[in-house]
């Protein structure tokens, strides 16, 4: 039987989380670029169709890790990969988040 190693970096998971459900994703040493080619910047749709995600440690969380978007805004906590996800993709493709979101 393998053995399951825990995820170390968590820019890679949410990567491959979004690579998964059709986003584009670039991965540096330093943060991940995620793009929606379903829509198009010029398209007046979104504000935007790709972000830059970032993993940073949050002060006023007793220093726990986020995942932060390109304009330095919390996303939420490294272990909740999926909220993430929800939160990016409602951003690229301009509708809010189930549940009402932020």
């Amino acid at each position: 039987m393998a053995k399951v190693m825990p995820q170390t970096n968590p820019l890679a998971a949410l990567g491959a989380y979004m690579g998964a459900h059709g986003f584009a994703v670039d991965l540096t040493a330093r943060d991940l670029k995620v793009t929606n080619a379903q829509v198009s910047e010029c398209s007046g749709e979104v504000s935007y169709a790709s972000d830059t995600i970032t993993c940073r440690k949050r002060d006023d969380d007793g220093g726990r890790k986020w995942f932060f978007n390109s304009s330095g805004e919390p996303i939420t906590e490294v272990e909740r990969v999926a909220d993430a996800a929800l939160m990016i993709r409602s951003d690229l493709s301009g509708r809010a988040p189930a549940g009402g979101g932020q």
